[in-house]
């Protein structure tokens, strides 16, 4: 059994290898995303034993989904669908400073893992499960995998991270609202960004309000994801603002997922908010400063190769 199981959609990655428009670019490289692997892969690098399940094709972008991850130290388990292609996604690097996502995704393999498809007692035998609200849109089936999964956790005792991750382009943010208010009083971690979580709880001056109101909710501790300028967070009734590490960006897509596996690593660790915020901010940075999703994840004999300040209590 894993420490932590997360389940989710990974798709083959095209990205394209120089700056400008996709439709002048001479080639794409070939990678994998998804923000649930990258996650897994992320906690794998930091020392933590973690089982990614998902759905994928009976094909070449599948195969390379499975290696990849199983690569990277993560236990797979991974239903193969003979009728679906697995999901692609392709990154476009319009200038230097800016990266354009597009999805393929729609009634492709990922999309279409069902409940009798996963092994739930790998989510009761675990010590965490983390699920995003990505796969909450991919499908009315994948929405359902989610929510018998929290409560396979919930009736384990098994903590419950829950990170909004909201695509617009999957659904609309009143469905993503309604799915959102029933799920967070179901977690113990809940993440989002700012806008992310005005969707759920109303928008606010004020990140540190959002965090309550997520907490208000029936979330054990909220934690507000803000790109460069750091994060807050509301943990036990304290909270918490730490800056972002200050980097040069290369590619900040991915950088979330590498947010949360720090954060993740030292709750797991015993850690207190202090040090799980500051281990976060670090290897979002990380993320940052190499292309592709994951690639850039640091391994812990790194984390001191950027220095953090100190999250403080407000």
């Amino acid at each position: 059994m894993s420490r932590v199981v997360t389940i989710g959609e990974t798709m083959g990655m095209m990205s394209s290898v120089t700056v400008g428009p996709l439709a002048h670019a001479g080639s794409l490289a070939l990678g994998i995303g998804g923000s649930e692997s990258n996650v897994a892969i992320g906690l794998a690098r930091l020392g933590v034993d973690v089982t990614w399940i998902g759905k994928v094709g009976a094909d070449s972008l599948g195969d390379l989904v499975v290696r990849e991850i199983t690569a990277e130290g993560v236990t797979v388990a991974a239903i193969r669908d003979p009728d679906a292609a697995t999901a692609v996604m392709i990154k476009e690097r319009r200038s230097s400073t800016q990266t354009k996502v597009w999805y393929y995704r729609a009634d492709h393999a990922g999309s279409r893992l069902r409940v009798d498809e996963v092994d739930l007692d790998l989510v009761r035998g675990a010590d965490l499960l983390h699920v995003t609200g990505i796969s909450l849109a991919l499908s009315p089936g994948m929405a359902e995998v989610i929510t018998e999964a929290v409560a396979a956790a919930r009736e384990a005792g098994v903590l419950v991270s829950f990170d909004l991750n909201y695509r617009g382009k999957l659904w609309s943010t009143a469905a993503a609202a309604e799915a959102y208010r029933a799920i967070i009083p179901l977690v113990d971690v809940v993440f989002a960004g700012d806008d992310e979580a005005a969707i759920a709880v109303g928008a606010a001056d004020d990140p540190v309000e959002l965090a309550h109101r997520l907490v208000s909710l029936g979330a054990g501790q909220a934690v507000i994801k803000l790109g460069a300028q750091g994060a807050v967070a509301s943990v036990d009734g304290t909270d918490f603002s730490v800056p972002a590490v200050p980097i040069t960006a290369l590619d900040t897509v991915g950088a979330g997922d590498a947010f949360v596996a720090g954060y993740l690593a030292e709750l797991l660790a015993g850690e207190d908010a202090t040090t799980r915020l500051s281990t976060a901010v670090k290897t979002g940075a990380y993320a940052c400063l190499t292309n592709g999703d994951w690639e850039g994840l640091p391994r812990r004999s790194e984390l001191d190769g950027l220095t953090a300040r100190e999250p403080v209590a407000r």
